[in-house]
């Protein structure tokens, strides 16, 4: 049953059942166990799953043929992708997590890692793919052992967020997801009046899909900040480790914004100012980067991109605009939505600012949401290559690290292949709503053409 569509560009994910199956899982743990004791040197991994239906089923599979190579197994459970990356800090180890993050119920995956910056990506996942289709595995008895990461995990929370005074009204939303098992324990560790909605684990996701990045999915977190005349809105993404932001006025807060926020609190406090973001990003978030005097760093879409060149460079916080944000200042460089949101309420305490004051003076540009085309996985690499042709011959300043981002002194375009789905993404910013509409219609005549 193993398929090469399911090896993506920073993980394995497919239709349950459909792309990949138990048989899948098995054959992917045999080759990952494998892999790392011929490669790496490692003889030893966590495993752990999230709350979706097929990830027992999946997790038992995986962890059999991780065990038939001879590699030895800790098993986690059912835990947050971040509650994963601590346990595989704590144990040493590298380690594989089953997930398909935000993706539909049906849908399910595998996160893992080569080395410590993060989960794999680009040609590791290549080197890896063409390893397993080779199938020339070890064979051995690898020892299993359990272990609990959950109170380690909630001391490390514990220990680095420091509340000032004010104390806070929240509302959280786990969207039925992975979360559930551990947010509202953790927030009720601070002061704040908390109330929690869809934070009961359901594999169906009956709320509304577990994407905090989407606006519409968080239209009940709105109505609740607002009848409760809340302070601010946290939202989580399946597996836990994206966030995204309500204001006390009820309005959806981009990442990019947020991100400004926490780096305008950050920079006064850490030796290295330099922050990375992603080519999704608005031009406000390194505008203001460079007005606090710090140095922008842009860097390809991805959460196993990002996380891994925070970690490389030391970066002390940076992110991405799907929800995705790193810290290493105070904590050891994983992206944790849960940690992230008190990382965000630790700063509205302290100053006694609303995030709408906070904003308040940012530069101001007119831009779109991220935009996703569906299309084929063929085809969407197709079109951002036409795309590109077409900026070479109007000699346009394309950065090419990501597909495009198209800049302009008064505006930028986004056209780039998703690399989790058969998806484009596109994005468009400017400085008036005439221009924006001028250069959102000058990339989508092109993209429509190829459709």
């Amino acid at each position: 049953m193993l398929k090469e569509n399911v090896f993506r560009e920073y993980d394995i994910r497919g239709i349950y059942n459909v792309e990949l199956d138990e048989e899948t899982a098995y054959i992917v743990g045999k080759s990952y166990g494998s892999f790392i004791q011929e490669y790496l040197n490692e003889n030893i991994c966590c495993v752990g799953m999230d709350n979706r239906y097929s990830s027992p089923s999946l997790k038992d599979s995986l962890v059999k043929g991780i065990l038939s190579s001879g590699c030895n197994v800790i098993d986690l459970g059912l835990v947050t992708t971040p509650m994963y990356f601590y346990a595989c800090i704590k144990c040493n180890t590298l380690g594989m997590m089953v997930t398909a993050s935000h993706n539909p119920k049906d849908d399910n995956g595998f996160k893992f890692s080569f080395d410590n910056l993060g989960n794999a990506r680009g040609k590791q996942i290549t080197d890896f793919k063409d390893y397993t289709f080779k199938r020339k595995f070890k064979n051995g008895k690898g020892k299993l052992t359990n272990y609990d990461i959950r109170n380690a995990y909630i001391n490390l929370i514990k220990k680095n967020i420091k509340f000032g005074e004010k104390k806070l009204k929240v509302v959280i939303d786990c969207g039925n997801g992975t979360t559930s098992i551990i947010a509202k324990d953790i927030y009720k560790l601070f002061p704040i009046d908390l109330i929690a909605i869809y934070d009961v684990s359901d594999s169906n996701f009956p709320n509304h899909h577990p994407d905090p990045a989407v606006e519409e999915n968080l239209e009940k977190l709105k109505e609740c900040v607002i009848k409760e005349n809340a302070d601010i809105g946290i939202a989580f993404d399946g597996d836990g480790d994206r966030v995204g932001v309500i204001s006390n006025k009820g309005k959806f807060i981009p990442i990019d914004q947020v991100m400004i926020i926490i780096i305008e609190d950050l920079i006064k406090k850490v030796n290295k100012k330099e922050f990375l973001y992603d080519v999704k990003c608005s031009k406000a978030l390194p505008d203001m980067i460079t007005k606090l005097g710090g140095i922008p760093i842009l860097c390809r879409t991805g959460a196993s991109y990002t996380r891994a060149e925070i970690n490389k460079n030391n970066y002390p916080f940076g992110g991405e605009y799907s929800g995705h944000l790193v810290f290493t200042d105070r904590y050891p460089g994983f992206d944790d939505g849960i940690y992230a949101g008190l990382r965000l309420l630790e700063i509205l305490s302290n100053s006694g600012k609303s995030i709408e004051q906070l904003l308040s003076d940012i530069p101001k540009y007119c831009n779109t949401p991220e935009i996703k085309i569906k299309t084929t996985d063929e085809k969407k690499f197709l079109i951002v290559n036409e795309v590109k042709k077409y900026c070479e011959e109007k000699n346009y300043n394309n950065i090419t690290i990501d597909g495009n981002r198209i800049e302009f002194e008064d505006s930028w375009a986004l056209v780039r292949a998703s690399n989790t789905g058969p998806n484009l993404t596109v994005r468009f910013e400017a400085l008036t709503l005439e221009r924006l509409e001028e250069i959102k219609k000058e990339f989508m005549d092109i993209i429509n053409k190829l459709l």
